[in-house]
């Protein structure tokens, strides 16, 4: 089995801390996170945030059921790895939000996933494009939303 990684990057209308607020909402995802079904956070941190977050979420053309387990190496950086997965072996990765010389934010997302089913590699690769690239998209779509509100 073949792990994939991968990066992205985008910025967005927005503070950092703007952007980290919505990352940091776990229950809202399934109102912006298109393929989030439903998100439950089963334990927190000393400062209230998500360390422990159990996530349903379409993934190719069923349902899969997994477990996060959050932590925040600085101010501007939410990192994740899986604890258990129904589909997925290693779903792991984080975000990188850095001040942009536009007053934006500069976010670097990044993901390593091993699925436990076999799939050819041109799949696998065109998957991970659709999920980084829609993730950062409602991610930013999201923020640049509620900040204008």
């Amino acid at each position: 089995m073949t792990t994939e990684h991968a990066t992205e990057f985008l910025t967005v209308a927005a503070t950092p801390a703007a952007c980290i607020a919505i990352a940091l909402d776990f229950p809202h995802y399934p109102d912006w996170a298109h393929d989030i079904k439903d998100a439950q956070v089963l334990a927190t941190d000393a400062q209230g945030r998500g360390c422990k977050v159990a996530f349903r979420a379409a993934a190719m053309g069923r349902s899969a059921s997994y477990v996060l387990e959050y932590s925040y190496p600085d101010d501007n950086t939410i990192a994740w790895k899986l604890l258990e997965g129904d589909i997925m072996r290693a779903l792991d990765g984080h975000y990188v939000f850095a001040p942009a010389a536009d007053g934006g934010t500069d976010i670097t997302y990044e993901l390593t996933v091993e699925l436990v089913v076999p799939i050819p590699g041109f799949v696998k690769r065109r998957a991970e494009g659709k999920i980084m690239g829609t993730a950062l998209r409602e991610l930013q779509h999201r923020v640049e939303t509620v900040a204008a509100s």
